[in-house]
């Protein structure tokens, strides 16, 4: 069974789930907005997460199409690993080491905030220099799609030697004759 036949349901699977975490991190920050006051936090989560939603587009795509695809989403990984980073800086600057029922947005309770803090957690963060779940498992098989879908596309190499017509070509150091 081909490599490429494993990974992409995998990775479809994995995309899915970071795509997902990224919507329900759109819909419950905008839900906060709409509901309080609108601190720096709360709108760079929001930026994040709708740049997230559509930026994750092609990731659906890299699985069937890696020689196009993969090196992009690859590098959308990469970038947005550090972005959700800070929004999780965020989130739990706002609702761990403070009242969170006071902040922002002030006066709510604290079950949807943390949960708006445990899928940014799950959309795409690094923590100790590695990415989130889904990130980390993503980056990795678009890596492997990658390298096995070059593997089994490579064309061998043939080599093409000229037809031996008449005496050898002379060579071009000493040639020591055998008596």
């Amino acid at each position: 069974m081909p490599s490429q036949a494993l990974t992409r349901p995998l990775m479809l699977v994995i995309r899915s789930l970071q795509w997902a975490s990224a919507v329900i991190v759109m819909g419950l920050t905008s839900y906060f907005i709409s509901k309080g006051p609108r601190g720096q936090h709360l709108i760079y989560q929001e930026v994040i997460s709708v740049i997230s939603v559509v930026f994750f587009l092609p990731a659906f795509l890299s699985p069937f199409m890696p020689r196009i695809l993969s090196r992009f989403v690859f590098f959308i990984d990469v970038v947005f690993s550090y972005l959700w980073l800070t929004a999780f800086i965020f989130a739990a600057q706002d609702y761990n080491w403070r009242n969170c029922y006071f902040n922002s947005p002030p006066f709510m309770g604290c079950g949807r905030k943390r949960a708006n803090e445990a899928f940014i957690f799950l959309a795409l963060i690094k923590l100790m220099r590695i990415p989130s779940i889904f990130t980390f498992f993503g980056m990795l098989l678009e890596l492997y799609s990658l390298w096995s879908y070059r593997r089994e596309n490579a064309t061998p190499v043939i080599e093409k030697h000229p037809p031996h017509d008449g005496p050898a070509a002379p060579h071009d150091g000493p040639v020591t004759s055998v008596p």
